[in-house]
């Protein structure tokens, strides 16, 4: 099965103050910059204030629009007709909503988040990351299409932004579609060999494929860049799995857990490995801690149970 515990589109890119030019007024860049420092330590709220502050700073309104803290509530910004009003100072603000947009899809306000992408395209067309993160926000609704277009504006417009090849290729083995999917992997690893989520996307081609130790040699590198993704672990182990290296999966499988416990599919498959070694007690625990965090897959669940049933008879 291809499963991945999550999307490759959490890689989300948080834009440098690097377009501040010489107008920008300094409170601005003040601000963008502990939103900068408050999103990668994790203080959303917080970040989400400091990049609110520094859009109102560096924009005027007209004096017919709402005022500047209307625009900035959470829920204002839901057209494509946002920054409506907003006479830009410079290009720092579409930086700056574009962050701002990037926050509030960690804080799952995925309305939200496009509303600041669409902010920030139409006040700077060409900001690429902006394209990207929308793609993601739509990814994340379930809009394949809209995703698909917004992905393919953002390397039109910047060739060698490696993250939007990475979720098209995400978006490509979504829908099956693995020439495309490998075509994108092989220019996100020429721009950059040491992202780990392009091994790790490379690695569930394989997979997908039936090329269970190319599979396994994706993961590795996977796993070697970014020892602490949980997901990369699940797609060894899965190899693994297939390949009836029981024990050497089930490992994958704990380690996967220890990093992330609400991976419903890891205990599954750590479930099915525990099963074909005759350790029934304890698969049943990964069975029931499966369906406690996703009963949807019930059905699923019992069928692969049947299976490896079978299998375990078959190889008495």
């Amino acid at each position: 099965m291809r499963y991945r515990p999550f999307a490759v589109t959490t890689i989300l890119l948080v834009i440098s103050c690097v377009v501040a030019q010489a107008q920008t007024p300094a409170a601005a860049k003040k601000y963008f910059q502990q939103g900068a420092k408050n999103f990668a330590e994790g203080n959303l709220g917080v970040a989400f204030e400091n990049y609110s502050r520094a859009i109102e700073i560096s924009s005027r309104l007209d004096s017919r629009k709402p005022a500047t803290s209307e625009l900035l509530r959470p829920n204002n910004l839901t057209s494509s007709n946002e920054a409506e009003g907003i006479t830009v100072i410079d290009p720092f603000t579409a930086v700056a909503y574009a962050n701002r947009g990037l926050v509030r899809h960690q804080q799952h306000d995925i309305d939200g988040a496009i509303a600041d992408f669409n902010a920030a395209i139409r006040i700077s067309p060409g900001l690429a990351e902006a394209y990207l993160g929308r793609g993601v926000a739509y990814r994340v609704k379930g809009d394949r299409e809209k995703a698909l277009a917004d992905f393919d504006r953002s390397i039109a417009i910047n060739h060698r932004l490696t993250e939007a090849y990475v979720d098209r290729a995400d978006l490509h083995l979504d829908k099956g579609e693995l020439e495309a999917a490998l075509s994108d992997l092989n220019v996100a690893l020429k721009l950059n060999p040491r992202l780990a989520e392009s091994h790790y996307l490379l690695g569930h081609l394989h997979l997908a494929k039936k090329e269970y130790v190319a599979a396994i040699a994706s993961f590795d590198r996977a796993i070697e860049l970014k020892p602490e993704m949980a997901s990369a672990y699940y797609g060894r182990g899965t190899s693994r799995m297939t390949l009836s290296q029981f024990d050497s999966a089930i490992a994958d499988f704990d380690r996967a857990i220890e990093l992330n416990s609400e991976l419903p599919n890891t205990y599954m498959n750590r479930g099915l490995a525990l099963l074909l070694k005759h350790e029934d007690a304890r698969a049943q625990k990964d069975f029931e801690q499966c369906l406690a965090l996703n009963p949807k897959l019930k059905a699923e669940l019992e069928k692969r149970i049947e299976l490896a049933k079978e299998l375990r008879m078959r190889n008495r």
